[in-house]
């Protein structure tokens, strides 16, 4: 409250700091303002700060020093599994979803809650982002039950009885405030009719099954093959950004149906991810048509549960879940 009245007391409060002492501010989207002041002390006595925060859109919004070509950006994504190491359990990653405090919770399906009514929706109502907090309580849910689907606008706006502009706009708050993102076609010369909109990943899959109400996500069950692909998502994100890579990330699908859930770096990889430990010839036609249409691609890869390393004669790699990280990692696949 000091800091959204009185932004000036910053400058006051770290004058008598060592030049060289780093200062973090956390939640900085919440008092705006004090970026005039960190800007100012950034370019006047070389001062060295770390700002964090868990949404853009009260700063953009609020038309605020945005520090441009002063600051670097880095986005902190949830727990992956070689930050992990051998705490790694996918099982319980899949239901509890990659924020530390659920991941090693006791009850993960009460911290859940708790963070889902604390935080996704009151947070976000207390910051002014949204008007109506039921609306937006449908929305959340409508949108985890598509999650890792195309979006579509239309069919949600239906479900929540609200306009489409309204559904746009509670997406953006999503992608804002760092609980979800688009995942885009790709589209480069298509040679036959494909399919456009963008999908739409939570970032959380805790939250996700929290949402939706899956209950108990279990291998084998219909349930997992999309909680799966989900976290393959997540740390594909986490190895893009983590290894400032920053490769683009697409899908691909034809009009028919037939598609590939990730493409990585303008084809150089493409990836479908099946969460079973089966792997037959129909799961490789998303591949097949890829190459037929893209030829140049350099990687064709399935990711699953399968327990060995195979190739098959069209030069599938058939990997690991483990396996397949592992090779990422190296740098093999981009």
């Amino acid at each position: 409250m000091l800091y959204l009245q009185q932004p000036s007391r910053l400058r006051e409060q770290v004058t008598h700091l060592p030049l060289d002492q780093l200062i973090v501010i956390d939640e900085v989207q919440k008092a705006p303002m004090l970026l005039d002041e960190v800007h100012y002390l950034i370019q006047e006595e070389n001062r060295h700060f770390v700002l964090c925060g868990s949404s853009a859109r009260k700063v953009r919004r609020g038309h605020v020093n945005l520090l441009g070509g002063r600051a670097l950006r880095y986005e902190l994504l949830g727990l992956s599994a070689t930050e992990l190491g051998k705490a790694f359990d996918l099982e319980r990653l899949i239901n509890t979803g990659p924020l530390p405090n659920h991941y090693d919770h006791d009850n993960h399906s009460l911290a859940l809650r708790s963070y889902v009514d604390d935080y996704l929706r009151e947070e976000i109502l207390q910051e002014g982002l949204v008007r109506n907090l039921p609306v937006f309580s449908n929305f959340l849910r409508a949108a985890a039950l598509g999650d890792t689907g195309i979006v579509n606008l239309s069919n949600i706006a239906r479900e929540c009885g609200v306009a489409i502009s309204t559904v746009r706009d509670h997406y953006q708050i999503l992608v804002d405030t760092m609980l979800g993102s688009f995942l885009p076609a790709y589209t480069p010369r298509p040679k036959r009719r494909t399919v456009q909109a963008p999908k739409f990943y939570f970032r959380d899959l805790g939250v996700v099954n929290h949402l939706a109400r899956r209950g108990l996500v279990v291998p084998g069950s219909e349930l997992f093959g999309y909680a799966f692909e989900n976290w393959i998502f997540h740390e594909l994100s986490v190895h893009s950004k983590y290894s400032e890579q920053f490769y683009d990330i697409s899908y691909w699908q034809l009009t028919t149906g037939v598609e590939v859930d990730f493409i990585l770096d303008d084809a150089q990889t493409a990836i479908e991810v099946k969460g079973k430990e089966k792997i037959t010839t129909n799961d490789l036609k998303g591949l097949r048509q890829f190459k037929k249409e893209y030829p140049e691609v350099k990687n064709r890869i399935v990711v699953c549960m399968e327990k060995q390393v195979r190739r098959n004669e069209e030069g599938i790699w058939i990997l690991p879940h483990q396996e397949f990280l592992n090779r990422l990692w190296n740098g093999e696949w981009t």
